[in-house]
């Protein structure tokens, strides 16, 4: 057995024996994976859903490299105290990077240079001596937008697995910590690690003729079905704050046919963060919406720095996407021109990201009492089934998807801009294009209350049956993108 430094060190017997089992397993690794062929590749395919390629990753735990190389990362770097996997890991790998060394021992982790987008985990984590601990060690190698991916197997699962293991359809392991995704949560916690996402994949690890692969997409990841899976993942940011931190903003209106608003919305706008921009994207109106924002921005000439786009295509999502790309702040903010959300309100969505409690904010128009007319009856019902539709798919609770406002960095908005073509030009609202995305990206989800008025100029241009269907539509699209994998 090839000898490894940071062991001799701190010899654990447990550790020892891990490293043993591992090492004397030699080549095996290359032999057929009759039980768990399907099950690699399903757990790789997930992998990937979570981790885009071109981003910077750490596995720890990286065995031969073959998961780190399938993440296709633009800088890949990989740990294990096996010297012998090492070994054979650079010889499969050669354009990656990989360290032998135990990933608990503080030293390893102070010889690699961070930070990196991803830090993964894959199944290792069952065999630390000191998960928390470690988890510390990780923030050496973390930025505040790195992201943690955890996965392991349910223990549900164990009778089977050792059922697999005496008929030699799969390796003997040895002996890993006994660890619940609520007990891992907690030590994610007590590490300063919170947890964004948590995921269940795979309930047949078999392909079956297609039957398994089909169970897999469609079937395992339904309510009350996915907790019967063999696959956990958890998704994690490190927790920090930023109180001393200013950020510009840029306000984007979309308006049309809402000329008696214009004025009004930069009149009741408040002054916030280090500089603003207000933006109205115009909707080809029929009421001289186009020249009274024309009017609004001359009139305040050299009190606000104002911005007037007129859209070429249709729908407010259209004009969410025109307006983004004009602007120049920091923070991109949505307000709707019918001010039904109160411009007075924005400065606390703009204080959420500033500070880091949040990389990605969405209004709710649904906690505290409206305004009578605020919004009829059959909406609110509408709005609450798809709330608990959407809160499922991104797996973030949310009250209220449909409420128009939205914060989030504007770095963070290029990436999403950026990988658009996962999902596509799919969302007529603009709202959903925006939340898949952030869901995609693993961003920080938090809803915000907002006291929501009744509009006080124009109709809604919302049609209750028209775009109901539109967003039903809409769900089983995202189903497919976001759970289907």
């Amino acid at each position: 057995m090839t000898s490894n430094p940071s062991l001799q060190q701190s010899p654990n017997s447990r550790k020892l024996d891990l490293l043993r089992h591992i090492e004397s397993r030699g080549e095996e690794q290359d032999g057929p994976h009759r039980f768990n062929a399907a099950y690699r590749e399903n757990d790789r395919k997930f992998m990937r859903f979570l981790i885009p390629p071109g981003k910077r990753v750490l596995e720890l735990g990286c065995g031969r490299g073959d998961l780190l190389a399938a993440l296709e990362p633009s800088h890949g770097v990989g740990i294990d105290f096996s010297a012998r996997a090492i070994a054979t890991a650079r010889a499969r790998h050669p354009n990656l990077s990989f360290v032998s060394g135990d990933a608990e021992a503080p030293e390893t982790l102070s010889s690699i240079e961070g930070p990196f987008d991803y830090i993964v985990i894959s199944d290792t984590i069952g065999m630390f001596e000191d998960i928390d601990e470690t988890l510390r060690l990780v923030h050496r190698v973390c930025a505040s937008s790195t992201r943690i991916v955890i996965s392991y197997y349910s223990h549900l699962w164990e009778p089977l697995l050792k059922l697999a293991e005496l008929l030699h359809l799969r390796t003997r392991q040895p002996p890993i910590n006994f660890i619940a995704t609520v007990d891992f949560i907690n030590l994610m916690d007590l590490a300063d690690f919170e947890v964004i996402s948590h995921e269940q994949r795979q309930l047949l690890p078999f392909r079956w003729l297609g039957l398994g692969s089909f169970v897999n997409r469609y079937i395992a990841p339904l309510p009350g079905i996915r907790q019967l899976c063999l696959r956990t993942y958890l998704v994690g940011r490190p927790i920090r704050q930023f109180p001393d931190r200013k950020f510009s903003a840029s306000i984007l209106i979309p308006c049309r046919n809402e000329r008696g608003n214009i004025e009004n919305a930069v009149r009741r706008m408040p002054r916030f963060g280090s500089s603003q921009e207000i933006l109205f994207v115009e909707g080809n109106s029929s009421d001289g919406t186009y020249e009274e924002c024309l009017r609004v921005r001359d009139a305040y000439k050299g009190v606000w720095d104002i911005k007037v786009l007129k859209q070429d295509g249709k729908g407010k999502g259209d004009a969410v996407r025109k307006g983004f790309a004009a602007a120049t702040g920091d923070v991109l903010m949505i307000l709707d021109a019918d001010l039904t959300m109160p411009p007075e309100a924005l400065p606390k969505y703009h204080a959420v990201i500033e500070t880091g409690k949040a990389e990605f904010v969405n209004g709710t128009r649904l906690i505290y009492p409206m305004e009578d007319q605020a919004m009829r009856p059959l909406n609110l019902i509408a709005n609450r089934f798809f709330a608990y539709l959407f809160s499922y798919l991104v797996n973030t609770r949310l009250t209220d998807t449909l409420c128009g406002t939205k914060v989030l960095l504007r770095k963070d908005y290029e990436v999403l801009a950026r990988e658009r073509d996962y999902f596509g030009n799919f969302d007529p609202f603009g709202d959903f294009d925006l939340i898949f995305g952030a869901a995609k990206q693993n961003l920080k989800i938090i809803e915000t209350p907002i006291h929501y008025r009744a509009r006080t100029f124009g109709e809604t241009q919302i049609s209750r049956f028209r775009d109901g269907w539109l967003l039903l539509k809409m769900v089983w699209f995202a189903y497919k993108k976001l759970k289907a994998i």
